[in-house]
């Protein structure tokens, strides 16, 4: 059987996803991986098939989409382009996970598609949403990379297609510890703003992992790095608590380890702001400005201490296998 693999590469949790995902995939036929954006810090360790521009955005440095740079990386002939010519009778079975070329190749061609995706999970009505605003969002969910049978993650099972977190084998073979220092990924924000704001909090070591920075530094209590997978794995395993943005890979794999964790999704970005609802219903605060009020708000949770006790089993095999025997066959 012959398999091809879409994979969303705007932000890690996608990549990060598909790097346990794939090897289980491999046991069951000759697999195809295709990737589309441009925003992964995360590499798979396989090769690519198809490496394609997409259509997605770009991180800003005050804690929202970079609207301007969005527009300019976007190329909508070369997508339809990418879309119209993409092959796909050669596969037995396609899987998604946000990837619109290939999901809109599948609806050009008439191929059906499985979404194995975060996203996946929103076109259950029970999965949590914020209570106003952006809910025209809700095409997105529909729209941008639409397929026709659909398995879900989230961080409880809302629905009867939606599953627990993957959470990586490597991420479930830590040693955790707790050295006293706060592990931080908001990438969309840049790490000047961010030092700006932790340094007021002098007596806590913070390790920032930066999106725009190239070069390690440290300034006072804080210290700087690129983003590193193996690096920021040691650094949350041995972490007093996770800050983080509002995506779901991060935040999942923080409280499967145990750790405290502290929210603040982006501006504007409405699945961020859903799994803000969805994690706060759990027991995890969740802030929402980098404003006067941070610094209070970052304190009271370093003070506290809740911890959000979950149970995220190794249940990814038995999905995938799953999976493969059911729409194999009904494919």
């Amino acid at each position: 059987m012959r398999i091809l693999f879409a994979i969303q590469g705007t932000g890690n949790g996608h990549i990060s996803r598909a790097r346990e995902i794939v090897p289980l995939l491999q046991q069951h036929g000759e697999l195809d991986l295709l990737v589309s954006g441009t925003q992964a810090d995360v590499l798979l360790s396989q090769p690519l098939a198809y490496r394609f521009h997409g259509f997605s955005y770009i991180f800003g440095k005050k804690g929202s989409v970079n609207h301007w740079e969005t527009y300019k990386t976007m190329n909508l002939p070369r997508l339809w382009r990418d879309i119209r010519f993409l092959p796909l009778k050669q596969y037995d079975l396609i899987l998604n996970d946000f990837e619109p070329v290939t999901a809109w190749a599948c609806k050009v061609q008439g191929r059906p598609s499985v979404a194995l995706s975060h996203q996946a999970a929103f076109l259950s009505k029970n999965t949590p949403r914020p209570q106003s605003g952006f809910h025209w969002q809700e095409w997105v969910f529909e729209h941008y990379a639409p397929t026709t049978h659909q398995i879900g993650f989230h961080f409880e099972k809302y629905d009867d297609f939606i599953n627990t977190p993957v959470i990586r084998s490597e991420i479930r073979s830590l040693q955790t510890g707790e050295k006293g220092h706060i592990t931080v990924y908001l990438p969309a924000y840049h790490d000047s703003l961010l030092l700006s704001y932790l340094k007021k909090i002098p007596d806590i070591q913070w390790e920032v992992f930066s999106k725009h920075s190239k070069h390690a530094y440290a300034d006072q209590n804080v210290i700087v790095q690129p983003i590193n997978n193996l690096q920021y794995n040691q650094s949350l395993a041995q972490s007093s608590g996770l800050l983080t943005g509002g995506g779901f890979e991060g935040p999942a794999e923080a409280l499967y380890l145990g750790k405290k964790v502290l929210v603040m999704p982006m501006k504007f970005q409405y699945e961020q702001m859903c799994n803000a609802e969805a994690i706060k219903r759990l027991g995890v605060p969740v802030i929402y400005n980098l404003d006067e009020k941070f610094v209070s708000e970052v304190e009271n949770w370093l003070n506290s201490t809740k911890k959000v006790q979950v149970n995220f089993p190794d249940s990814t095999s038995e999905i995938v296998g799953n999976l493969i025997e059911k729409y194999s066959a009904s494919i």
